[in-house]
């Protein structure tokens, strides 16, 4: 071995900085990219936003570039990240300055209508502070109201008790010495208290306390025992045992039955923080003289400009080090107005191809794989891939995600596919219209199936009818 000198020729692909950020642009969801942008105009002081009003955004249809077709074959379906609009969901309510309480008043006494009022927000009572507020008005020993204060503070966000009463014994201070027959008798004062089964330390129990509490009659007794005797039974659906244990007829059954579903399994749910997620969607699709049309959303396009003042002082300079910046907010600029025209684009396309599904629902859904949207608009695969994740669309039947329009499909006798959204929305019809005392089980749902030309196994209808948390055919039985 000696050293040589060999001359080799290759190709590879490079990513210019404008690429990759309009790659990385495309597969962001409309929070990210506000984030993003807001980064970007914090840095850069030649960004800026647009502020008329009138602003509507008309991107070009510009076809994409060899090279950036390329760049984006060779990134790859890369992991989106994924952000949730996540705004807390609150009432606020303005209250004239009449000089009671707690409102604002304006110094002069003038009624104007421009006057600013203080917008106050409800607080949202807990299910801890609401106990705490009933144990206020509770005569009871200070020891006592300590330990009921306790169990409040280990109930779950339902208004069970997860702990036992030896394990919360266990972990308090031994200088008090508390036993567990006291903590019984402050779980006792506790399971008094609003809402009725709070403080139970099973479903079986908070049942059991909400019935009690009911006047006395017969089909009350009935449920009673049956909560606390043969809950599992019930929850099995087996009525036959039930009456053979209890020795009640149909109609008690029944009656009791309709009692024990209008029990609230979850007390303390009413009292949970409500976690509302707020989705603004990137296209609204319309029907225009007898046509789908999609288009983008002109809140959700972020109206970004070029600073004017900034523009016209670095036009007679060069080598300033501004200029770097102008170039990078051009840049963003136009990634920006590119990356919505490919939603646009891609978008219509989804609309053109489920055009019976915005007609007719659910049911005229057709198969569509990435590829098929790919070929048709020229783009590479992955980039579908990118546009279609967290980007929504609304549309007269709702707001979708984008991958919601793609899926699998079934083949059908006439040699056609059926696609597995149009399937489930069968399986939903199926099982809405079916009696209840005589529920279509799967087998019966994949043979009428069979009758309409789709050919599904009934493992197949078993995994739809779950993704649609349908219980099985012995739990949809009634009386």
């Amino acid at each position: 071995m000696r050293p040589a000198l060999q001359l080799k020729l290759s190709q590879h692909l490079a990513l210019t900085p404008q690429l990759q950020q309009s790659i990385r642009l495309l597969q962001l969801s409309t929070l990210e990219l506000n984030q993003e942008l807001e980064k970007f105009l914090l840095e850069n002081p030649l960004l800026e936003r647009e502020d008329e009003d009138n602003f509507v955004p008309a991107p070009s249809p510009s076809n994409n570039s060899s090279e950036r077709e390329q760049a984006e074959e060779a990134s790859g379906d890369s992991d989106t990240k994924v952000a949730d609009d996540n705004r807390p969901n609150t009432d606020d309510e303005g209250w004239p300055g009449d000089g009671s309480p707690g409102t604002a008043s304006s110094g002069s006494g003038s009624n104007d209508d421009d006057s600013d009022y203080q917008d106050i927000q409800a607080a949202t009572t807990s299910l801890s502070d609401h106990l705490i507020w009933q144990l206020g008005l509770t005569p009871l020993p200070d020891r006592d109201r300590m330990l009921v204060r306790v169990l409040i503070e280990a109930l779950d966000e339902d208004g069970y008790l997860s702990q036992t009463l030896d394990e919360l014994a266990e972990i308090m201070p031994l200088e008090l010495e508390i036993e567990p027959e006291e903590l019984q008798i402050a779980l006792m004062h506790l399971q008094h208290f609003d809402p009725t089964g709070v403080g139970a330390r099973n479903a079986q129990e908070c049942l059991a306390l909400q019935l009690v509490t009911l006047p006395a009659d017969a089909v009350r007794d009935v449920a009673l025992v049956i909560v606390r005797q043969h809950l599992e039974l019930l929850a099995a659906r087996d009525f036959a045992r039930i009456k053979k244990l209890t020795g009640c007829d149909d109609d008690m059954l029944r009656a009791a039955h309709t009692l024990i579903k209008s029990l609230n399994p979850r007390p303390g749910a009413q009292f949970a923080p409500l976690d509302a997620r707020y989705i603004i969607p990137d296209v609204i699709v319309k029907k225009t003289r007898n046509q789908w049309r999609a288009s983008i959303n002109p809140d959700a396009y972020p109206r970004l400009r070029i600073n004017r003042l900034y523009a016209e002082v670095l036009a007679g300079q060069r080598g300033s080090g501004l200029s770097g910046q102008l170039q990078e907010a051009r840049w963003l600029i136009k990634n920006v107005q590119q990356r919505f025209d490919t939603i646009q684009r891609v978008s219509q396309t989804i609309v053109d191809r489920q055009r019976q599904f915005f007609e007719h629902g659910e049911v005229a859904m057709r198969p569509l794989v990435l590829r098929e949207i790919a070929d048709i608009l020229g783009l590479h695969e992955s980039t579908v891939s990118r546009v279609t994740t967290q980007k929504y669309m609304a549309t007269p039947r709702g707001i979708f995600e984008l991958k919601y329009f793609f899926g699998s499909h079934v083949a059908t006798d006439t040699g056609g596919a059926c696609s597995a959204t149009a399937i489930r929305a069968l399986i939903k019809q199926l099982v809405g219209a079916e009696d209840p005392k005589k529920p279509l089980s799967d087998s019966q749902i994949a043979e009428i199936l069979g009758q309409q030309g789709i050919v599904v196994a009934r493992r197949t209808i078993a995994k739809y009818r779950e993704a649609l948390n349908i219980p099985p055919v012995n739990l949809r039985k009634s009386l």
